[in-house]
């Protein structure tokens, strides 16, 4: 080694806490890093993969480092530049994208999964199978529909709705569910089976997703299309049958980093393990406390049976929180204590101490939301960036009472990871059709003088469309919950209304929520974000809220199992994470002013019971 790489190395070593530094020394072989949130899990792999190259142990043109998200390759990719001066002197660590040709050279390659299955496919392609690749579609939607025309199946019919809106949801979902099957390696012949097994209900029903998804199939084929998850698949099925191709592969990338390998899916693996063939020159981190997004097939397993897959492998474990106040890592902790206890090391906070967190119960959700807004206009008299203030909640539908109560407190706002309530093509629909019934009520009102109570009117038109009666929707997938959420949340603003105004029509009603509609669409500000738990993931924020912490909400009403309470507990634990300084959480027993003292009242979630603040 130069006395130039000896110097490098030494500067990249001190610049480390002992867990990263013994990541980064495992500059070979199998690597597991167990990296608890804000421990700087992308800190320790950029740093090994420094060190490898300045040691030499690693020709950085030799690395490909996967992740899940376009914007989490270019942080990659920036770390990795900035870090680039301690790579060997022909060229560095570089930063290659996926977009020069060829397989790459000369540059560690950050790229997600199916951007450098992408690559390698039109690559390939010619090559092995010949004539040109198949064209990528964008999304299922379209093809979707087609597919149902073909196999006589009538998703619009399984909402009871009217209209492209009607079958929106159910499209949407169908389309979800053949993502899941396809991630799963789930044919059409085998997904009703295998939809009943993993406890799935989609909304057009099993029988009908399988006779969908077998038509999509044959039309994806017949048009020379492919989707992502085909991407990896036929990028997997030509290494396997093409022993030429697989060697050209693995002889470009002999060294590979996964990120968040928690959220790997059944599709993904079998890629990975395709590229590394016999090797394990394997480096993943992850955390199964931020396992989250089970629903789209991703499972922890590979994660936390990654010692017993590689025996002798290097199992680090990083603990030392960076991002969070000890007051906020304590809260942190007390979610996940006791869970997984075999892979559980509880946080360390690093930071000096910070406010306590706050714990706050309104008597409705009304108040609630009118509160929060006291409490982000006293962050920002404080001196907190709006931008660096975040409203997180359970349900993309929840966002509509608190931008509306941020907007009538003049303080700026921004949804981040959604549209806004009143862009959703169910609410605009809902907004339509509430207009048309608003003026054929008045018509009807001028003949007989009379008319429905409010609540009973609107919930007559948005059945039409979706909406369920009762207080939970029918067993679905993901967009159809969704759906039913923002119609449920226009139900309640009638039901609002009504309480405080009897006599309120829908005309009333229909003025309201275009006024409300108007607010909404405000230009987009650099303000207090609003987003959903999920959207959140990967981000952080000075201060964080988190309304809503209810039973039903909290976990969600659809969470029946042990398994689905305990993705619940994570995806709290994911959003309590995400806050570096302040941290407010909050609940409200009635939905509507009033209805706690007409037998409405709703438990706060079971997980605020396990959470003392201040200890």
């Amino acid at each position: 080694m130069t006395d130039a790489a000896l110097d490098t190395s030494e500067m990249l070593l001190a610049a480390l806490d002992p867990e990263q530094r013994e990541v980064v020394l495992a500059t070979r072989g199998a690597v597991c890093v167990l990296a608890g949130a804000g421990t700087g899990k992308t800190r320790a792999i950029t740093y090994r993969i420094a060190y490898a190259a300045a040691v030499g142990m690693v020709n950085p043109a030799h690395v490909l480092a996967l992740t899940f998200t376009v914007r989490a390759a270019g942080e990659l990719r920036g770390r990795l530049r900035q870090l680039s001066a301690a790579g060997p002197g022909s060229g560095g660590l570089g930063s290659g994208g996926a977009g020069s040709g060829g397989l790459g050279t000369g540059l560690v390659r950050a790229s997600t999964f199916h951007a450098a299955a992408l690559r390698q496919l039109n690559y390939f392609w010619p090559r092995v199978v010949g004539g040109r690749p198949p064209r990528v579609i964008d999304a299922k939607a379209s093809l979707v529909r087609e597919a149902a025309k073909r196999a006589g199946v009538r998703l619009g019919g399984a909402t009871g709705g009217a209209g492209d809106g009607g079958a929106g949801g159910v499209l949407s979902d169908t389309a979800a569910e053949i993502e899941w099957a396809k991630v799963g390696q789930v044919r059409p012949d085998g997904y009703a089976r295998a939809a009943a097994a993993a406890g799935r209900s989609p909304v057009a029903g099993a029988d009908q997703v399988a006779s969908v998804y077998a038509a999509y199939e044959e039309l994806r084929r017949e048009r020379h299309l492919i989707d992502f998850e085909s991407v990896l698949e036929l990028t997997a099925a030509i290494l396997i049958d093409n022993r030429a191709a697989a060697d050209q592969v693995r002889d470009t990338f002999r060294h590979f980093v996964v990120d968040e390998y928690q959220d790997v899916n059944p599709l993904q693996k079998l890629l990975l393990d395709t590229w590394l063939g016999d090797r394990d020159d394997l480096c993943v981190v992850g955390d199964p406390h931020q396992v989250i997004y089970s629903f789209t097939g991703a499972t922890p397993s590979y994660l936390t049976g990654f010692a017993a897959e590689f025996p002798g492998a290097t199992v680090v474990r990083l603990v030392r929180d960076y991002r969070s106040t000890p007051q906020v890592v304590a809260v942190a902790n007390q979610l996940v204590r006791s869970r997984l206890p075999e892979q559980h090391a509880p946080l360390v906070a690093q930071r000096p101490p910070g406010p306590q967190p706050v714990l706050t119960e309104y008597p409705d959700d009304t108040h609630e939301a009118a509160g929060l807004a006291v409490q982000v206009q006293a962050l920002l008299a404080a001196g907190v960036p709006a931008r660096e203030i975040a409203v997180l909640v359970r349900v993309n539908a929840d966002t509509e009472r608190f931008e509306l109560a941020l907007a009538e407190a003049g303080v700026p706002y921004v949804v981040r990871g959604a549209e806004r309530f009143y862009e959703r093509p169910v609410v605009r629909q809902a907004l339509v059709l509430l207009r048309g019934a608003a003026r054929g009520e008045a018509a009807s009102a001028a003949v007989t003088g009379t008319g429905d109570p409010l609540p009973s009117s609107v919930r007559h038109v948005l059945t039409g469309i979706g909406l369920t009666s009762g207080s939970t929707p029918r067993p679905g997938g993901a967009a159809a919950r969704e759906r039913w959420e923002s119609l449920s949340a226009i139900a309640q603003l009638a039901d609002d209304m009504h309480a405080v105004r009897p006599e309120a029509t829908l005309t009333d009603f229909s003025a309201e929520l275009t006024q409300r509609a108007e607010l909404g669409h405000a230009p987009a500000v650099d303000g207090v974000t609003l987003a959903s738990m999920h959207a959140a993931k990967g981000l952080e924020w000075d201060a964080v809220l988190l309304p809503g912490l209810v039973e039903g909400l909290m976990p969600i009403v659809h969470a029946r199992t042990a398994d689905a309470i305990e993705e619940e507990r994570r995806l709290l634990y994911v959003a309590v994470t995400r806050a570096r300084e302040h941290l407010y959480l909050s609940w409200s027993p009635a939905r509507a002013p009033g209805a706690r003292t007409r037998g409405a009242a709703r438990p706060r979630s079971r997980f605020l019971d396990e959470i003392r603040l201040g200890r």
